[in-house]
């Protein structure tokens, strides 16, 4: 009568691979020998074992599922079978023990390939206020990983060619068994003589010395954006370093370090800027020439009566907007801070003029603010938050 293989793993028959594997840690842990000595945790062990082997082999699930038992035939049946008979040694049944990679208690990784993705680069530039805001194609000059353009990435010398690493035979790991509470674990590290590549190279290129790349400077073209700021970073794709083997190229990263500007202080999309007028054009009114970071000359009217720190904000002739996109979609305000200057230096005619308009206008001495005045200054803040 065939054996409930399902039945002594405590899954369904439409159990997947994985469910399968999950049961049989499940139980290993429990009834492993050096975890539970009894006799009878041994028999369930061997018999858990035996169960695990069946149904992880695709070939051997089928039979059992067509009503027949694979251990039945040959020298697999009996009782006395070893628990660890069917498995590639013993660093299957513990890469099956202990979740290794690969289903069903699968080997290891393997060698893996010379030819591996770069990595990125970063540089940074200055770039004054005007470039930021028109944009500016900068040449740059970038010392990176290049590929070798005498073996071009192969590694190889002139007929070189690569052979079968004799240290791990080609497995790309070495494999070292050491002792737990659960018994001996197998690990696996690299290669050290082929790397973890499983080949080694007989003629390395006399350029690169195997590596399939050089160290080189090269100039790259980095298109800056309108609307770029401090600390903004422009992404050239694939201009980075090429990998080892000749593989794809890392990404180069272009920073902006944005220089501060003689006249125009920038926050975000905004510019803000100081406009000095006469005390005489502050008072009479006037239309006055500004020069704007981009736009050129720009008139701006100042309003008869104008006071020191008025604020005049110019729609649309700040920063160009940039968003994630890389597109510009509009521009930010320009905030003109209009700052009144008083003559310090009169001539006899001036004063006199002066005077005269002080005596018409009644303003001979200066006066003290009361506190309940509408433009109190500062001593009517200070009241007004002391309360």
């Amino acid at each position: 009568m065939a054996r409930d293989y399902y039945g002594t793993l405590g899954v369904a028959k439409n159990a997947s691979d994985q469910e399968i594997k999950r049961a049989y840690r499940k139980l290993a842990r429990e009834l492993h020998p050096d975890v539970n000595p009894s006799e009878d945790a041994q028999h369930k062990f061997s018999e858990v074992t035996s169960a695990y082997e069946v149904l992880s082999d695709p070939q051997k699930r089928k039979i059992v599922d067509l009503g027949g038992d694979p251990m039945d035939s040959g020298a697999g049946g009996g009782g006395g079978r070893d628990p660890f008979a069917g498995f590639g040694g013993l660093g299957d049944i513990m890469d099956a023990f202990f979740g290794a990679a690969g289903g069903g208690g699968g080997r290891g990784r393997g060698p893996r390939s010379r030819v591996q993705p770069g990595s990125d680069a970063l540089i940074r530039i200055g770039l004054t206020l005007e470039e930021c805001a028109t944009g500016v194609d900068r040449e740059i000059t970038v010392d990176t990983a290049t590929l070798c353009d005498l073996c071009r990435g192969a590694g190889t010398g002139e007929g070189g060619t690569t052979a079968t690493c004799d240290t791990c035979g080609g497995a790309g790991e070495i494999q070292s068994v050491q002792r737990s509470f659960l018994g001996q674990v197998v690990t696996a590290r690299p290669c050290p003589v082929c790397r973890g590549f499983g080949e080694v190279i007989t003629d390395p290129c006399r350029q690169c010395g195997g590596d399939g790349r050089v160290r080189s400077r090269r100039d790259v073209t980095a298109k800056i954006p309108p609307g770029v700021g401090d600390g903004m970073r422009i992404r050239l794709s694939g201009q980075g370093e090429v990998g080892p083997g000749g593989g794809p190229a890392g990404d180069l990263y272009v920073e902006v370090d944005e220089a501060p500007h003689e006249v125009f202080v920038r926050q975000g999309n905004d510019l803000h800027c100081n406009f000095r007028i006469p005390m005489t054009t502050a008072a009479l009114g006037a239309t006055v020439p500004l020069e704007t970071l981009i736009d050129g000359e720009h008139d701006i009217d100042i309003e008869p009566g104008t006071q020191p720190n008025t604020e005049l904000v110019l729609t649309g002739l700040g920063m160009p907007r940039l968003r994630s996109s890389g597109r510009v979609d509009g521009r930010g305000d320009l905030h003109v801070h209009i700052d009144v200057v008083v003559p310090t230096k009169l001539d006899d005619g001036q004063e006199e003029l002066l005077r005269e308009l002080a005596q018409r206008r009644g303003e001979e001495s200066a006066t003290l603010a009361s506190n309940g005045s509408k433009h109190g200054g500062l001593f009517s803040k200070l009241r007004a938050r002391s309360r």
